[in-house]
């Protein structure tokens, strides 16, 4: 394991998402990284908000966390994760795992049909107008 970071999970928190990332490809190379240090590498990149190149050296390389980034993202492994997180929190607060209801923030948009109207209400304009 390399440096301790502020950002990086915990034993219990990865025992818990560590079952939901996919096993190696069967008769694909020996996975010599630690998934750990790349889910850590991850989550470093969205804390420090800085660029895959610019991982520290203690990582493994920002190619290879790159690579499980998008891999992950192309198989599910991201939605699958994001599930499982909302469901164990939602049974943790006693509520049922699924949600029975969702809210979507409605806001008037063009759409292709209809580009060359002008449709909807923007608030800064209108004070603009009324000045």
């Amino acid at each position: 394991m390399g440096k301790d970071y502020p950002s990086n999970l915990t034993c219990s928190q990865y025992e818990l998402l560590g079952i939901l990332l996919p096993d190696a490809k069967l008769g694909g190379r020996f996975r010599s990284v630690d998934l750990w240090e790349v889910f850590n590498a991850m989550i470093y990149l969205l804390v420090k908000r800085c660029r895959w190149r610019a991982l520290p050296g203690d990582f493994p390389s920002w190619h290879m966390v790159y690579t499980s980034f998008r891999a992950w993202r192309k198989d599910g492994t991201w939605v699958v994760i994001h599930d499982h997180l909302r469901e164990w929190t939602r049974l943790e607060q006693d509520r049922h795992r699924q949600p029975s209801e969702a809210v979507i923030d409605s806001q008037s948009v063009k759409s292709a049909a209809m580009v060359h109207e002008a449709v909807g209400y923007d608030a800064d304009t209108m004070a603009l107008a009324a000045r």
